[in-house]
């Protein structure tokens, strides 16, 4: 056996060990997702005895008052879909401006964005905390336990990475596009809603997808600003609900995790070939 073959078979027993490593927790949420918290309780390694239990777990979580899961799963998607209607279209004007302008402070604005990416998120967050209470006398307007008040703070978490991203895609439009639209009459908002933003369809995907996981997955920020048991909380919130201090559903607790987890694999699934297309674009300049 040549060389470059053997290096191969090593390459794919090695792929094929770590989809086994990364697929293992989630088999293992799935089958226990289809037991009773008995079955759980004496393995949570073993089959189901009866496959058909997941859709009786599915009902009681549906009804479990605590988990409110319609009205959860109405707020999860309320709030990632105006948050991703947000970050992409204030990231995307950003980054074309930031492209565009070629001044000595253009380039420093773009750092300071960039440093958001090196910021953990658990050194703002009491501050962030604070801030809206701040902002809340400062206003009058109330950001806690408000829609617009966590989309806000996922703007500013979410810019970052999405405008370098963007800024990347930018560098590789032709400015001759650009100028004959000007020539032809197209003032600012219509040179990008009608010339650039078509243009950044493939980047655009791809940060709607990446940044909607993280969204519809996060727990901490939600809990910050949103808290737990309140109106406008959200799946992952709702889910921690089946979680106390002495008894833990874990046969609800799996199935409302993997009712959770489905809309995201489905927009992934369909949204896949653009987020290639639009990490690959973006990494030309």
């Amino acid at each position: 056996m040549k060389r470059e073959h053997v290096k191969l078979l090593v390459l794919e027993i090695f792929a094929i060990v770590l989809l086994l490593v990364f697929f293992t927790p989630m088999v293992i949420v799935l089958i226990n997702a289809a037991k009773t918290k008995i079955e759980i309780d004496n393995s949570a390694i073993a089959l189901p005895i009866n496959f058909l239990q997941f859709f009786t777990n599915v009902q009681r979580v549906v009804t479990e008052p605590n988990v409110k899961y319609f009205s959860s799963f109405t707020n999860s998607l309320v709030i990632t879909t105006g948050s991703l209607i947000v970050i992409g279209i204030a990231s995307s004007m950003a980054a074309w401006v930031l492209v565009r302008t070629k001044t000595k402070y253009s380039y420093l604005i773009f750092l300071f964005f960039l440093s958001g990416l090196v910021i953990p998120f658990q050194v703002v967050m009491l501050p962030l905390v604070r801030l809206l209470d701040i902002l809340d006398r400062i206003t009058g307007i109330q950001f806690a336990d408000t829609y617009h008040g966590v989309i806000l703070t996922y703007l500013g978490f979410g810019a970052p990475l999405s405008i370098f991203l963007f800024h990347g895609f930018i560098k590789s439009i032709p400015i001759d596009i650009e100028e004959a639209a000007t020539i032809d009459g197209c003032s600012k908002p219509q040179l990008f809603f009608r010339i650039i933003l078509p243009i950044l369809k493939p980047i655009f995907v791809t940060l709607l997808v990446l940044n909607g996981m993280w969204i519809w997955n996060d727990y901490l920020l939600p809990s910050l600003v949103i808290g737990i048991g309140g109106d406008k909380q959200t799946l992952p919130l709702a889910v921690a609900n089946l979680v106390g201090s002495f008894v833990k559903a874990w046969d609800l607790q799996l199935t409302a995790v993997v009712l959770a987890a489905i809309p995201v694999i489905i927009l992934f699934l369909f949204a896949q070939k653009h987020i290639i297309k639009g990490m690959t674009s973006g990494a030309i300049k």
